[in-house]
């Protein structure tokens, strides 16, 4: 018994210190991600579908990669990219550059890039990112032709 309570007493410091450096690192980086989301509103709303549309050009790969670079530096909430991709089909854009658009908003963001290496470290974020980017542009033209073949 006395042993029992001997682990509970030192387990407690333990969760304690844990849970304080926690806070101190979440408070720390806390500046940076204000700046973080208060960038990404800016870009949400300067930034209109409209003028999205008018960067595509109707060649599948260039559009893909286009798509992609766009929806990486416009990075956002995943709900936001789904009415800009309506938007976007609703004008005529392919489905390579907006599969890929939407891909990469939510996997890739230039505009985390500073938070993120702060948090993961540079050489995690690098990986990462291009990572994220080949196998956006891999996938968003995977499944624009895979929607094709189906009937």
């Amino acid at each position: 018994m006395a042993e029992q309570q001997y682990k509970q007493s030192i387990q407690r410091p333990r969760f304690f210190k844990v849970l304080q450096k926690n806070c101190l690192s979440f408070f720390a980086i806390t500046p940076m991600l204000l700046g973080v989301i208060g960038l990404a509103g800016l870009f949400q709303v300067l930034v209109t579908p409209e003028m999205l549309a008018t960067m595509f050009r109707g060649i599948p790969l260039v559009d893909t990669l286009i798509g992609t670079l766009t929806g990486a530096v416009a990075s956002g909430n995943p709900m936001i990219s789904y009415v800009i991709g309506g938007e976007l089909l609703g004008q005529g854009i392919s489905l390579y550059a907006i599969s890929a658009f939407i891909l990469s908003w939510v996997t890739l963001g230039f505009i985390q890039l500073p938070a993120e290496v702060e948090v993961f470290g540079s050489r995690f974020t690098l990986y990462r990112n291009i990572l994220s980017f080949v196998f956006t542009i891999i996938i968003a033209l995977l499944t624009t032709l895979s929607l094709g073949v189906l009937p």
